[in-house]
């Protein structure tokens, strides 16, 4: 037991729930917003703008399976590198050697394609298994430029066609049961995914990584965003005395997980967002009908360069092309508005003054290191 517990640690295999649920997570987010959303982004800002390059297919790929023929315009070729850009960020987080992070494209690609539309989760856990076996070859023997790649593509091709598929189902399973709730019970539910949600986003965890294994749309996706938004306005305008424009901005447009310092010395600084985000919620899903149909990792990013409004809008462009919706309208902005900045600056201000009045909270509680 020795043996393999030096081998580990001289290998930096750590078998944790930080380096797996921490660190490999929201690493997974950053490769979805650097593939996924950014061509997402770029396919939006073509098509609103009318850019001949941006909408002009540049690579069509062969579809034998339904014997048809796909293009792609280059948004779409960032899209479409969605699963190897999230492996090979889970490989970096893991700390991989070079061989072992170059080989992790292949399995990136392979476990999201066999993945289905729940392909994040699993990238997620095929990257981290490949990951891990291949540190464990790496340099071990003679011929490393040949066997790490081996071991690494092999065991991560060999689980993806084994369980991605296995995997996509029980995401999307999840996904749907959330989002049918959701339609069923939109006030109940539209409370629940928004805390959840929005807490998620201010741990040290990825709420954008959640939403897109989940396939997170629809009104669960406003709902998402509804609480995203709330954690972060909240924590800005909360904050804003001791903290000023600097933490205002880096706040509400970067992310609130920065007060997880202050949280942990007093979760109290946490109730007024974390209640914010439980009105805004069920106003976003039963009053606004706010829907998230663009991609689902912007259904966990809140107001993060403004990533999920963007989001928002995408799904509104997409659904007025489907002829699904006829128009966006002066309330679909109205909408969008209050629930991600001006309810929750609002609530969590009101609420915030009470909890202080209680003596629960004093100043310099929110003040960022």
């Amino acid at each position: 037991m020795d043996k393999i517990k030096a081998f580990l640690k001289r290998k930096d295999i750590e078998i944790s729930l930080k380096r797996y649920g921490i660190d490999a997570l929201g690493a997974m987010a950053q490769g979805l917003f650097c593939s996924l959303l950014i061509g997402t982004i770029i396919d939006t800002v073509g098509k609103q703008l009318k850019i001949p390059f941006l909408m002009t297919p540049v690579l069509t790929i062969a579809n034998a399976a339904k014997d048809n023929v796909i293009p792609y315009t280059v948004g779409g070729l960032a899209s479409l590198m969605s699963g190897p850009a999230m492996a090979v960020a889970i490989g970096y987080a893991l700390k991989c050697p070079p061989l072992v992070l170059f080989s992790m494209i292949a399995v990136g690609f392979a476990s999201n394609a066999l993945g289905g539309a729940g392909g994040p989760l699993a990238v997620l856990f095929i990257a981290i298994i490949a990951a891990e076996f291949g540190k464990a070859i790496s340099k071990e023997t003679k011929v490393d430029i040949l066997v790490t790649p081996l071991v690494t593509i092999g065991i991560g091709v060999f689980l993806s066609w084994l369980i991605a598929p296995a995997l996509g189902k029980a995401a999307m399973w999840v996904g749907n049961l959330i989002m049918w709730a959701t339609d069923l019970q939109p006030f109940l539910m539209g409370i629940l995914v928004s805390v959840m949600v929005g807490m998620a986003l201010t741990l040290p965890i990825s709420s954008a990584a959640i939403c897109a294994a989940f396939g997170l749309t629809g009104l669960a996706g406003g709902a998402a965003v509804a609480g995203c938004c709330a954690q972060m306005i909240g924590f800005a305008v909360i904050s804003f005395k001791e903290n000023k424009w600097g933490g205002l901005v880096s706040q509400g447009i970067g992310t609130s997980m920065l007060q997880m310092p202050n949280i942990i010395k007093n979760p109290r600084v946490w109730i007024a967002p974390t209640l914010a985000s439980a009105i805004t919620g069920p106003i976003a899903t039963c009053l606004f009908k706010l829907k998230m149909n663009g991609a689902p990792v912007s259904s966990g990013m809140g107001t993060c360069g403004l990533v999920g409004q963007i989001g928002v809008y995408t799904g509104w462009v997409n659904d007025v092309a489907a002829g699904t919706k006829a128009a966006i309208t002066a309330m679909d902005w109205v909408g969008l508005v209050l629930i991600s900045f001006v309810l929750p600056a609002v609530f969590s201000l009101i609420i915030h003054a009470g909890v202080k009045k209680l003596g629960w909270v004093k100043d310099g509680d929110l003040k960022l290191s």
